[in-house]
């Protein structure tokens, strides 16, 4: 029996996925938990639809990030923080400081994607790692100065 599957199914395949089942299985367990649907004609465009929708929103979410690498990458961003004698301070510059200052700049970025060298706890300049996707990582300067 053909089913479209509504939900991930361990071993069977990913929502979406048009899959061959055995009949007790589709009827007893896919289709009576909702995790699948039988294969009509009507199943088959929803779920060809879905596809062509899923697809064009990918496109334009990799469009965004692309556009996004290009205006970010080789930006430079300034921190100022207090410090004591010989430039250093307490603490460390961190990615949430960034992200900040990144937002002040008008590019919106989680904190969780901008990669840092490990402990930033002295003036100079850094390297900074934004990984927009998986597909486009932007590289931008860490400027530390002192207040």
């Amino acid at each position: 029996m053909k089913v479209v599957l509504i939900k991930d199914v361990k071993g069977s395949g990913k929502a979406g996925d048009i899959i061959e089942a055995k009949d007790g299985f589709a009827q007893n367990f896919l289709i009576k938990r909702g995790l699948a649907k039988p294969a009509d004609a009507q199943a088959i465009s929803e779920n060809q639809g879905q596809k062509a929708a899923q697809a064009f929103h990918r496109a334009e979410e990799l469009k965004a990030n692309k556009e996004l690498k290009e205006k970010i990458n080789g930006a430079e961003v300034t921190v100022k923080v207090k410090t004591g004698a010989g430039g250093k301070f307490f603490g460390s510059v961190t990615n949430k400081e960034v992200a900040d200052k990144l937002l002040e700049l008008g590019y919106d970025v989680d904190k969780k994607k901008i990669i840092l060298q490990s402990g930033v706890k002295t003036t100079g300049r850094f390297p900074v790692t934004i990984k927009i996707s998986p597909e486009e990582t932007a590289k931008i300067t860490l400027i530390v100065v002192s207040d």
